[in-house]
């Protein structure tokens, strides 16, 4: 599994609103967002539906995964995608820290990720 996924009732801006608190209550940032379905369209004059992607980050963890090997670096932030399934339904998706980390194949930042999977599953819960 690589992503924590739930889908609840609401629309995208208010799930938006309530994922960035949910993060920022485990210690995680938003760094960046990106309107992908607005890119989409911008770029190539397609639609697809309504989908952000908001860049996450536990400064915390960051710093511990990083000093304990910079190759993470690649990998972060953390991803939370917040995308329209239907009329009022949205999916909030969350990137598994651990699946990412599991790439470098360093055992020990595994470890240290399971903690940002736990903060992770704890805002998933507290959606909806």
């Amino acid at each position: 599994m690589i992503n924590f996924k739930k889908e609840i009732s609401g629309t995208i801006e208010g799930t938006i609103e309530k994922v960035t608190e949910a993060l920022k209550n485990e210690g995680f940032g938003v760094l960046t967002r990106i309107d992908l379905h607005a890119k989409i369209k911008e770029k190539l004059g397609k639609e697809i539906a309504p989908a952000v992607i908001l860049g996450a980050c536990n400064p915390q963890l960051a710093y511990e995964a990083y000093t304990a090997n910079s190759d993470v670096a690649s990998l972060l932030p953390c991803n939370a995608v917040v995308r329209e399934v239907g009329p009022g339904r949205v999916s909030v998706e969350l990137a598994r820290p651990s699946a990412m980390m599991e790439m470098v194949g360093d055992t020990d930042l595994v470890s240290l990720a399971k903690e940002a999977d736990k903060k992770l599953e704890g805002v998933l819960q507290k959606m909806g």
